[in-house]
């Protein structure tokens, strides 16, 4: 299959992940203006890869910050249905002093989409 094919495939579970990856953002309670930028689908850099298993293609998805030189976020889709995402935040947790936000995740398949935040202790 295609680029443009796998691309127009995953559109719509893409945009839920998308959707629920920023949700749990918003959840953290970052000021609005806090979090420069957030999952878009329509923003990603695609790639199909070689499953080393199964030998099919999965559509891979990144994203770069704004001088395009520094990845910030990642979606895969598995040729099980599968998915697993990734989208950096990197800074301290708003509202708990103890705690630094690494990120957000979230996987699953279309029917049953988890995600949470990667949270790290702050030493000390």
């Amino acid at each position: 299959m295609d680029l443009s094919r796998q691309i127009t495939k995953n559109r719509h579970l893409a945009e839920t992940v998308c959707q629920r990856l920023i949700e749990e953002i918003y959840k953290l309670g970052f000021p609005v203006a806090e979090i420069k930028h957030y999952p878009n689908y329509d923003d990603a850099s695609f790639v199909l890869i070689k499953d080393p298993y199964t030998g099919e293609h999965n559509l891979t998805c990144y994203w770069y910050d704004e001088a395009k030189k520094q990845r910030i976020g990642r979606l895969q889709f598995n040729s099980d249905g599968t998915f697993y995402a990734e989208y950096d935040v990197v800074k301290p947790h708003p509202t708990n002093i103890r705690r630094f936000v690494e990120g957000v995740t979230a996987w699953g398949k279309a029917e049953n989409i988890k995600a949470e935040a990667k949270l790290l202790p702050i030493p000390g």
